[in-house]
């Protein structure tokens, strides 16, 4: 499929008043076969797998496990897996990678360096997510314009640029139907519905990702405030999203 800057721009006017259920109608079917859903289980990500699963279940929707996830994390995936009838895809890091970094730098390298920190978030991560993604031409989020500084001109719809997928720098057009939503948007929709989430959430992590690099929040920090938090936020971002 040929996409261009122009249409891109026209999605963007198209569905900037839509609900993300409307958005994840129109791309599930245009990109069908070629799009999937990438969950961290998060509160946002628990929501549109909701509306993915009543929209098309055979959809794709994959997660990352790092090897360094919360015990909790694990218990969440089996229990959106049983409430929507669906295997969500797990990808995992290279062992070979992950243990030559261990092996130079340390089991917890991440805190000794913003270097360290983004090697192991490569390796864990955004690699992972290259071999996800390298049969797609799009990819859905539940990245939200609030979550932080880094996030804060974020598109319903933009190009994307994943490097090391088969083709060098492949550009996928990268789908955001929460964009405009809030917080209190987000959890009214979870509980209305009684989605299953995070139970960390109820403690004070807004924001879960690995283990040794989240940490729960004073009430009132920003939400992304528990990320990575020895390094300025201008920083907290792992490679998956240049937003």
């Amino acid at each position: 499929m040929s996409i261009t800057d122009e249409q891109v721009s026209a999605w963007n006017e198209e569905f900037k008043n839509a609900g993300p259920q409307e958005i994840l109608r129109h791309f599930l079917s245009l990109f069908k076969g070629r799009i999937a859903f990438a969950s961290s289980l998060g509160a946002e990500d628990q929501v549109l797998t909701e509306m993915i699963a009543a929209i098309d279940p055979a959809a794709r929707i994959f997660t990352l496990d790092t090897g360094r996830l919360f015990p909790e994390t694990y218990d969440l995936i089996a229990a959106t897996d049983s409430r929507y009838g669906i295997r969500m895809e797990i990808f995992f890091p290279d062992r070979g990678a992950v243990e030559a970094m261990v092996r130079e730098k340390g089991i917890n390298l991440f805190y000794e360096s913003i270097e360290n920190r983004k090697s192991c978030c490569h390796i864990r991560k955004v690699e992972p997510l290259q071999r996800a993604l390298e049969e797609c031409d799009a990819w859905i989020t539940g990245l939200r314009k609030a979550q932080s500084v880094t996030r804060s001109g974020l598109k319903v719809a933009d190009w994307d640029v994943i490097p090391g997928l088969i083709n060098i720098n492949k550009k996928l057009i990268k789908i955001n139907p929460l964009a405009n939503w809030t917080e209190e948007m987000v959890w009214e929709y979870i509980h209305s519905r009684h989605i299953p989430y995070h139970p960390l959430h109820d403690q004070q992590y807004p924001s879960i990702g690995c283990q040794p690099c989240t940490r729960a929040v004073k009430p009132g920090d920003d939400i992304r405030s528990g990320r990575w938090w020895w390094e300025n936020p201008e920083n907290r971002e792992c490679g998956l999203h240049r937003d």
